[in-house]
């Protein structure tokens, strides 16, 4: 099994386990449960794979199918165990975050992207399942929060990955430690608040939320 099937397959779980966390606190059923942590985990992949001109992996390895199904039994188990924990749906999605934005960039690098490019479908792979999720579970998606880095933790990833790549010096070191600069960043900035500035500056006179 290759490294890149290996973080994919961990991302699905991770997004998917987001996905079923949120539909059981909009109190969803274990088929609402399942539905939502597929979209959450295969949605980001769906469209990488499309937007290269190929099957999706979701459609083409039925492997990808049990990430959604192990996560959706997990939350329905283990839910009153792990409820207490309030942002436990944002750390699972963090993880999501940290290894989409990696293999994202990978595919999109070994099928000849540009590197531009490459980083670009790297972010959207990493957004992209998480989006999909808030919008399905009629929630405002976390990308468009102004009080969180969502995207700018995957950009610097997928970022990363693109320059180590052609120094050739990327390999699963240098994924992992990727991967853990993502995860960090994105769970630091949920921790002290940290966010990038609004659209229209504060200076225009306008407090407007």
């Amino acid at each position: 099994m290759s490294l890149a099937l290996v973080l994919d397959l961990f991302g699905t779980f991770f997004f998917a386990v987001s996905g079923s966390l949120l539909a059981a606190r909009r109190q969803f059923d274990i088929v609402g449960s399942l539905f939502l942590g597929s979209v959450a985990g295969l949605g980001g992949g769906v469209i990488r794979d499309l937007v290269l001109g190929q099957v999706p992996s979701a459609f083409d390895r039925p492997v990808y199918l049990i990430p959604p199904l192990a996560a959706a039994l997990v939350v329905f188990f283990l839910l009153g165990s792990v409820e207490r924990f309030r942002r436990l749906l944002l750390v699972f999605d963090a993880g999501g975050l940290a290894l989409f934005c990696i293999t994202g960039t990978v595919k999109a690098l070994e099928a000849g992207m540009n590197p531009a490019a490459s980083a670009l479908l790297g972010v959207t792979t990493a957004v992209g399942g998480g989006l999909l999720r808030d919008v399905v579970a009629n929630r405002e998606p976390q990308l468009f929060n102004r009080r969180d880095l969502y995207a700018v933790p995957a950009m610097l990833g997928a970022g990363l990955v693109t320059v180590l790549w052609h120094a050739g010096m990327f390999g699963t070191a240098a994924a992992l430690g990727v991967a853990a600069v993502v995860f960090g960043l994105r769970v630091l900035s949920l921790h002290y608040g940290w966010h990038i500035p609004r659209a229209a500056g504060t200076w225009h006179g306008s407090r407007r939320e």
